[in-house]
């Protein structure tokens, strides 16, 4: 029996080291850079120093405006918010994009609910209908694709930019 034991547990180390691989998603950065769609806000992230955070948070949600959703704000705006003197304010905006907590589709509600986000003065309001989701804070965006899976969370693109 104890010649069993030792045989399975030089399996399962030959295994672990040699045969089977874990694999893994990429992170919610590798993820939205292969998506394409998302080249302002990882611009914008960069400048704001939180590309290393939404690469190594685990268990997060980022509701992520597309190119096209920063394109829409007034001429300049994105030019503005990415200036060294304006970062608090560009950490203001990115920061009430991303729930401290994975949130996919499947745990919405039949009603609309506000949720946290890494932005601690502002919460979010969620709201799930037969037309659609959308995410509201002082402005309102539709989730146009949800639950792109990541290894440290998920992401839900947006078409608009949530502003605080």
């Amino acid at each position: 029996m104890k010649t069993l034991k030792a045989l399975a547990l030089v399996a399962a180390l030959s295994l672990g080291s040699f045969g089977a691989t874990v694999s893994y998603a990429a992170n919610i950065v590798e993820t939205a850079d292969s998506v394409g769609t998302f080249k302002t806000l990882l611009a914008a992230a960069t400048a704001a120093g939180l590309a290393d955070a939404l690469s190594t948070t685990e268990n997060i949600t980022v509701f992520a405006p597309t190119d096209e959703a920063f394109a829409a704000l007034p001429a300049g705006t994105v030019e503005d918010l990415l200036k060294p003197e304006n970062k608090d304010k560009l950490v203001a905006i990115l920061t009430l994009h991303v729930l401290p907590r994975v949130l996919t589709s499947h745990q919405l509600l039949d009603k609309p609910f506000h949720v946290k986000t890494l932005n601690t003065a502002e919460r979010l309001t969620i709201s799930a209908t037969a037309s659609g989701v959308t995410v509201s804070g002082s402005n309102t965006a539709n989730v146009v694709s949800a639950d792109v899976k990541a290894d440290n969370g998920v992401i839900h693109v947006i078409d608009a930019v949530l502003l605080p």
